[in-house]
């Protein structure tokens, strides 16, 4: 169904919730799952190595005392700090649809889509399975394959460049203290700095002008396929992928840059996010009781970050303990085996148990999110407007207020001037009466008022009285 445009919505996407999901989403499930069982095959062989490298080192001992000596009060802060990680990558997806008061994709939805993306990013090399997990949840929440393409590419975006810009606060913060510590090993972090920055140029590039990038991309495709560097299946595949979703990317990035504020918001969200994960090394040490500055941690962790993102393997396996081994070395001491396995456990092993059952979570339809946001705030809003109105009435009123009504004080007898002085101002005065008693109290007024004017009348003339 054809829908109209609307001004600074990120996404056009019909109210109604679909039920079907295309085969090649669902396939395409399939395969991440697959991916998934042979990276765990993988861990497990890079677990025993582990252990074996520990027994065989002779650092068996001193990581079983490490170990026995834990606070696991901090072990749960920061399992409580990556849970945040988890709330706000919901939020940034919940930022990326509640400017469409129509899309069919709910909270329960976009929890979905976040756990399959902490999962597949942590079970395939370079989070490959991620992207079309996330996209599958999404149509299956109701999306077209190109919405929901769009708006996942667009989330990737925000996210690179979120680690990119949280990378460059913190060398700006902290390059003094990398130099110091490390020397020139430091140009392996600008470096990594430098590879981030490409990739997201590159990603801008690509949404900003697609045509260029379409053309380079199929004069590729036809030299490849000439020498036989690609079946004709994958010509196929991928001479679609170039000539399709190339145009819908780049549609749905310029469709979000219409809406800055938005784009904004979601962007302080991620880095938000992404100080959740930067900052477990932190809980780490001061569970080992040992002395921790965030900032350094912070920093330490973004640059390990780079690293493992770097690494073409499960969970950056290599970069992650190399890199860990080298940035905290110095922090840990004699528990940095300890230290590393708390580390790898709280930010990659937990997160896969936790996400797992949450990817099967789904909206069950009904009000879009931005109506009832909408709801939400209309009733916070009005609940605030009564609260001042109320203030304000009370704050102006005359005598003294009991239970809503305002009473005045009762004028004092002074003769018949006095009553008849009563009389007439008492036309102009009103009770104030919360409710629909208000009209009662008026006419009982003005009947007493009346009764006040005749016994003044009949006080003023005494010949009358005798007769």
């Amino acid at each position: 169904m054809a829908e109209e445009p609307k001004k600074k919505v990120k996404l056009k996407v019909s109210g109604a919730r679909s039920t079907k999901v295309s085969a090649e989403d669902a396939e395409a499930d399939r395969e991440s799952m697959g991916q998934v069982r042979k990276s765990l095959v993988f861990l497990a062989f890079v677990v025993v190595a582990y252990v074996a490298y520990l027994v065989f080192s002779g650092q068996f001992d001193e990581f079983v005392t490490s170990l026995a000596g834990v606070d696991l009060g901090w072990v749960t802060a920061g399992v409580v700090c990556f849970l945040f990680y988890y709330v706000f990558g919901v939020l940034a997806y919940v930022l990326s649809v509640i400017a469409d008061p129509d899309s069919p994709v709910g909270i329960r939805d976009l929890m979905s889509v976040e756990a399959s993306g902490v999962f597949f990013m942590r079970l395939t090399p370079n989070g490959a399975a991620a992207p079309p997990a996330q996209i599958y949840r999404l149509t299956r929440a109701g999306l077209s394959v190109g919405q929901a393409s769009a708006l996942n590419f667009t989330r990737f975006v925000l996210y690179e460049a979120g680690e990119g810009v949280f990378a460059a606060i913190m060398l700006l913060f902290c390059g003094n203290y990398f130099y110091k510590q490390f020397g020139d090993v430091t140009l392996i972090g600008l470096f990594l700095f430098g590879f981030k920055v490409v990739q997201v140029g590159a990603v801008l590039f690509l949404c900003l002008f697609p045509k260029p990038v379409m053309a380079i991309g199929n004069w590729a495709l036809r030299f490849a396929n000439r020498h036989g560097w690609l079946s004709g299946e994958k010509f196929n595949k991928y001479y679609e992928m170039v000539n399709t979703q190339v145009m819908e990317f780049a549609g749905a990035f310029r469709s979000a840059c219409g809406n800055v504020g938005e784009m904004l918001a979601t962007e302080v969200v991620t880095l938000l996010q992404l100080g959740c994960m930067y900052a477990l090394p932190f809980f780490v040490l001061r569970a080992f009781g040992e002395p921790a500055d965030l900032v350094i941690c912070l920093a330490s962790g973004s640059m390990l970050e780079l690293l493992i993102n770097a690494i073409p393997l499960p969970g950056g396996t290599g970069g992650a303990e190399v890199g860990f081994a080298y940035l905290f070395k110095d922090m840990f001491g004699q528990h940095l085996a300890a230290g590393f396995v708390i580390w790898r456990a709280v930010e990659y092993l937990l997160p896969v148990l936790i996400a797992a059952p949450c990817m099967g979570m789904r909206s069950n339809g009904g009000v879009s999110i931005r109506r009832r946001w909408d709801a939400l705030w209309g009733g916070i809003t009005g609940r605030i407007n009564g609260f001042v109105e109320t203030g304000s009435l009370r704050g102006t009123g005359v005598g003294r207020s009991v239970r809503g009504v305002t009473v005045k004080p009762k004028a004092k007898p002074g003769g018949a001037g006095a009553s008849a002085s009563a009389a007439g101002k008492s036309k102009a005065r009103r009770t104030s009466v919360s409710g629909t008693g208000s009209a009662k109290v008026d006419v009982a007024a003005k009947i007493a008022a009346g009764k006040a004017a005749a016994r003044a009348n009949g006080a003023s003339k005494p010949g009358d009285h005798k007769k």
